[in-house]
């Protein structure tokens, strides 16, 4: 069975998604008969390359809160995040354009890497002091991944390699209706959109395996496509 994931290095639902369906799937009986698949998916397709701005600035201003605000915000996801003992920073962490992140995916994808840099791009984005906007760390995370690096700065210095790759699971998402992500499609039956609790996935796992309709899920947290991630308010 072949399970697709779209998602963006910019969205932390899709971070603490990724730990949630880990766990999901390792509470299912067929596990090792099922094909993990990770599509690309722009939350801010149209945001300048090169040009970023600090998470909580960029929060702030597009919910009309204070700084204060925006930092709780913040705290709200990291909790979440914390929850599935994963690690994540709330200061100091910025915000671009991932196109680039995603066409270098596409290169470990085609080299077997995909989910060693996708991993990588994730902890350094939400985790760890190191910008995945900034060419020379993406390119580090790359290497540190398993890829060559004069292929990997070569696909970097090349704005149009794998991009009709990006291109594709995009036009893919948006014919199956999916609109915000993380959005997990099981067999090209069933989807889920949002970090749904492990068991949920589990649960869908085994049901889609059996053929049957899942019941439909309670709606969980997840990124829109509209200049940044979605993040609950408190």
């Amino acid at each position: 069975m072949r399970v697709e994931i779209w998602s963006d290095i910019a969205c932390p639902w899709c971070y603490i998604g990724k730990a949630r369906f880990a766990k999901g799937l390792a509470g299912f009986a067929h596990r090792d008969e099922v094909e993990v698949v990770f599509r690309s998916f722009e939350l801010d397709p149209n945001g300048p390359k090169g040009v970023t701005a600090p998470v909580v600035d960029m929060l702030a201003k597009k919910y009309g809160r204070t700084l204060e605000e925006a930092r709780g915000m913040e705290e709200h996801v990291a909790a979440a995040a914390r929850a599935e003992g994963l690690a994540y920073r709330t200061d100091g962490r910025d915000h671009g354009n991932t196109f680039d992140i995603h066409r270098l995916l596409h290169l470990a994808d085609a080299r077997g890497r995909q989910e060693e840099l996708l991993d990588r791009a994730f902890r350094a984005n939400f985790a760890e002091e190191r910008s995945v906007f900034d060419p020379e760390v993406l390119l580090a995370l790359a290497v540190e991944a398993g890829l060559d690096e004069a292929e990997a700065r070569a696909v970097l210095a090349d704005g149009s390699a794998y991009a009709e790759e990006v291109r594709a699971d995009e036009r893919e998402a948006a014919e199956l209706g999916a609109n915000a992500v993380p959005f997990f499609v099981l067999d090209r039956r069933y989807g889920i959109s949002g970090g749904q609790p492990a068991e949920v996935f589990t649960r869908a796992l085994e049901q889609a395996w059996a053929g049957r309709e899942p019941a439909e899920p309670a709606a969980a947290d997840a990124c829109e496509p509209d200049e940044a991630c979605a993040v609950p308010q408190v």
